[in-house]
C-alpha cells in the first residue's frame, strides 16, 4: 500500500515528461517540413550535394511523436517491459543527440568551408534562373551583402561580362542600372560593400556555443525520462511481487 503513492506520483511525472517528449517531436517535424519547403535553396549553398537533413528532422519527429504516445500508453497501463523499452528508445535518442550536438561542435571549421566552396561556385556560375542563383539572390537581397568577401567576386563570374554584378547586390533597387552594374567604377558605390560569407561564419560562431548548449540540454532531459520509465518499471514490479 505504501508503494502506491509514489507509483502514482511517477506515472504523473513520466506522464507530463512524455508529453513535453511528443512536443518537442512535433517541433522537429515542423521545422523538418518548414525547412525543406523554405530553405531549399539555403541548405544547397552549405551542402556539397542534396543534404538530407530535413527528411532527417521529418523521420526523427514523426519516431518521436510516436514514440511519445507510447509513452503515455506504456504509463497508464503501468506495463513494465512497455516501460522497459520506452527507457531504452530514450537512450537511444539521448546518444544520438549527443552525438550529433559534438559532431557538429567539431566539424564546424569544414561545415564553413564547405559553404566557402559551394557558394563560391554559385557566384562564379551564377546565371540568375537555377536553384542555386536565385539562392544567391535572396541570400545577398536579406542580408544585404554582396558576394563572397565583397563585390570584386563578381567581376570573376560567367555572369558579369554581359550582365554585370547583379541587381541583389544593390542597396537601392531603383537607382541601380544594369549598366551601373557592369561599370567596374561605378558599381562599388551602388552595391553592398561586405561579403555574405564573412556575416554568415560570424553569425555561425556567435550563435554555435547557443545551438551546441540547446543540443545538449535537450540530450540530457532524456535522461530524466530514462530514470523516471526504469524506476517506475522497477517499483511495479517489486510491488507486483509483493502482493504476490
Amino acid at each position: 500500500m505504501e508503494t502506491k503513492p509514489v507509483i502514482t506520483c511517477l506515472k504523473t511525472l513520466l506522464i507530463v515528461y512524455s508529453f513535453v517528449f511528443w512536443i518537442t517531436g512535433a517541433i522537429l517535424l515542423a521545422v523538418g517540413v518548414w525547412g525543406k519547403l523554405m530553405l531549399g535553396p539555403y541548405i544547397s549553398l552549405i551542402a556539397d550535394n542534396s543534404t538530407n537533413a530535413p527528411y532527417v528532422l521529418i523521420g526523427t519527429g514523426t519516431v518521436i511523436i510516436v514514440f511519445g504516445l507510447f509513452g503515455c500508453f506504456a504509463t497508464c497501463r503501468g506495463s513494465p517491459w512497455m516501460l522497459k523499452l520506452y527507457a531504452m528508445f530514450l537512450s537511444l535518442v539521448f546518444l544520438a543527440e549527443l552525438v550529433a550536438g559534438i559532431s557538429g561542435f567539431v566539424f564546424r571549421h569544414e561545415i564553413k568551408g564547405t559553404f566557402h566552396r559551394t557558394y563560391t561556385d554559385a557566384v562564379l556560375n551564377y546565371n540568375a534562373e537555377d536553384e542555386a542563383s536565385r539562392a544567391v539572390d535572396n541570400l545577398q537581397h536579406k542580408l544585404r551583402c554582396c558576394g563572397v568577401y565583397n563585390y570584386t567576386s563578381w567581376l570573376a563570374s560567367v555572369y558579369y561580362p554581359s550582365n554585370g554584378i547583379p541587381a541583389s547586390c544593390c542597396f537601392n533597387s531603383s537607382d541601380c542600372t544594369i549598366e551601373d552594374l557592369r561599370n567596374a567604377t561605378i558599381a562599388p558605390s551602388k552595391v553592398f560593400h561586405q561579403g555574405c560569407y564573412e556575416l554568415v561564419t560570424s553569425f555561425m560562431e556567435t550563435n554555435m556555443a547557443i545551438i551546441a548548449g540547446v543540443t545538449f540540454g535537450i540530450a540530457f532531459s532524456q535522461s530524466i525520462g530514462m530514470l523516471l520509465a526504469c524506476c517506475l518499471s522497477r517499483i511495479i514490479t517489486a510491488n507486483q511481487y509483493e502482493m504476490v
